[in-house]
């Protein structure tokens, strides 16, 4: 039976800027910070869950309400970079949607802290607001306001 999600994981080319974004500036407190060195047991068992031979990291985990939010920077496995730019409309993982209670708040805290949004909180249904923005490397990142919304698990469709 699968319970719900746990974690979205993001690889980044540089943690330490991902994490002064992610804890100070947006607000996630790291709960664990670890990672692996080339050619050791750990990353034998990396190797046989990524897939990837030669791996090498450096990770934080950080709690985003009720999900765990991992950045791996790799060190090592010769990881390709991303196009900052990527459409949210190309295959993949779009964007990771945030709950909060005060959009414009929000919205207002992350810009004065030099985040760059797509556009301004914007209405897309009777009391459901959003905006979607990038962090330092290109991921999108939607904060959802709902009215009504009790829960960040609670769905816009209903209670989930």
């Amino acid at each position: 039976m699968i319970l719900g999600a746990n974690h979205v994981a993001l690889s980044v080319p540089d943690l330490d800027k991902a994490v002064a974004f992610y804890r100070d500036l947006v607000g996630f407190p790291v709960v664990m910070e670890f990672g692996w060195e080339k050619d050791t047991p750990a990353s034998d068992i990396a190797e046989k869950i990524l897939a990837v031979r030669g791996t090498a990291t450096k990770m934080a985990v950080l709690r985003a309400g009720n999900l765990l939010l991992e950045l791996f920077q790799f060190l090592a496995g010769n990881p390709k970079p991303q196009d900052s730019t990527k459409p949210v409309i190309d295959h993949g993982i779009t964007h990771i949607c945030f709950a909060v209670t005060d959009l414009d708040a929000e919205y207002e805290r992350l810009v004065s802290g030099g985040m760059t949004f797509h556009c301004p909180p914007t209405q897309i249904a009777p009391g459901i607001r959003t905006t979607y923005g990038r962090d330092p490397f290109g991921n999108v990142l939607e904060f959802e306001e709902v009215q009504g919304r009790t829960s960040a698990t609670q769905s816009v469709m209903g209670d989930a």
